[in-house]
């Protein structure tokens, strides 16, 4: 029987921190079936191929990529929504694959995730206080219906909304209050790590702002970490102290956020960030802009060897052989997946 009260305990520690979430080897593929009657795997779509990161506690890790390229995937995989293909996934200390039943359900009280569209993820036919109490009916944390109600109401006004909205349902809201009441059901359970899957995307740019400083200022009264999967890579640099590019299911480059955006080692983060627009006129006119050819290869079918090299702007031989590039730590906690950039 897991004891979750001491399983911060358990964790380790890596250059004096501690590591509340470690990924090795994650893969999460889906299988491609053939037939109407009598159905055969005939392949499968690599979402995730292989990842490795760690996430300290407390701080937030960014994921960025293009549309595609696994990150919503790690994302569910890292909480066991998606069940694995290959790979262990530790969160304080405990080995989740292992893990099955009630267990399973035990950790989940200190994982969860804040969904990308705040009108999908919400039960139009439950009102605001029913959404918010329902992981505390699952889990049994709060018996008593009073008492349920007040820390329902107490959780709204954390979120920024008024506790009169109770009675309210998902459609009676903006689109910025609904995410607020996807962050209030999220820290029903007091977790401690928070996967936030692209939770402003889907929001007016006036009302992102609003949402990650709320973000920003729970986890400084919660102590919370974050795994922040997002593509506007200017909120990243923002809200993030760190941050794993992905590309085609694999990390290609991870570091502390301003040495990745000040100092980008791989190509293709370099081809991303060129791409954001800069205020000052004067420094964007004579910014270089990385224009990559072609297309986004099939997670179904990667190319061999780096899977860039289909449009890799500086490939050579090498990035055409098995096998692909691995992380590499270049300089102190920056690593980078590119044959390029390899101290030899």
């Amino acid at each position: 029987m897991i004891n979750v009260d001491s399983a911060s305990q358990q964790t380790r520690t890596q250059n004096g921190r501690e590591v509340i979430l470690s990924v090795r080897n994650l893969k999460k593929h889906f299988p491609i079936s053939s037939g109407i009657v009598i159905q055969r795997q005939v392949g499968a779509v690599k979402a995730v191929d292989g990842i490795d990161f760690d996430v300290y506690k407390g701080e937030t890790l960014g994921l960025v990529g293009e549309s595609g390229c696994g990150k919503s995937t790690t994302g569910r995989t890292v909480l066991q929504l998606y069940r694995p293909t290959d790979g262990t996934v530790t969160f304080e200390g405990h080995e989740l694959t292992q893990l099955h039943g009630d267990e399973l359900r035990r950790m989940r009280r200190r994982m969860q995730i804040i969904f990308q569209d705040p009108f999908a993820s919400l039960n139009p036919r439950m009102t605001v206080g029913n959404i918010v109490a329902e992981p505390l009916i699952i889990h049994r944390v709060i018996d008593n219906k009073r008492e349920r109600l007040e820390y329902v109401e107490r959780l709204l006004e954390k979120v920024g909304l008024n506790p009169f909205y109770i009675n309210r349902y998902p459609h009676e809201f903006s689109g910025g209050q609904r995410q607020r009441i996807g962050i209030a059901r999220a820290l029903a359970l007091n977790p401690t790590f928070i996967v936030a899957d692209e939770p402003i995307s889907a929001l007016d740019v006036s009302i992102q702002a609003q949402v990650v400083n709320l973000l920003e200022e729970l986890q400084d009264e919660l102590n919370l970490t974050y795994l922040f999967i997002a593509h506007d890579l200017s909120m990243v640099r923002h809200i993030c102290d760190r941050v794993a590019v992905m590309y085609l299911g694999k990390i290609v480059e991870i570091g502390p956020t301003d040495e990745v955006y000040d100092n980008p080692l791989h190509p293709y983060t370099q081809a991303l960030l060129s791409a954001v627009p800069v205020p000052d006129p004067e420094i964007e006119e004579k910014r270089q802009r990385i224009i990559l050819g072609g297309d986004v290869p099939s997670p179904a079918n990667p190319p061999r060897g780096c899977n860039f090299n289909t449009r890799c702007p500086v490939r050579f031989d090498l990035c055409f052989h098995d096998p692909d590039p691995e992380l590499i730590e270049i300089t102190p906690g920056h690593f980078a997946a590119c044959h390029r950039v390899y101290p030899f």
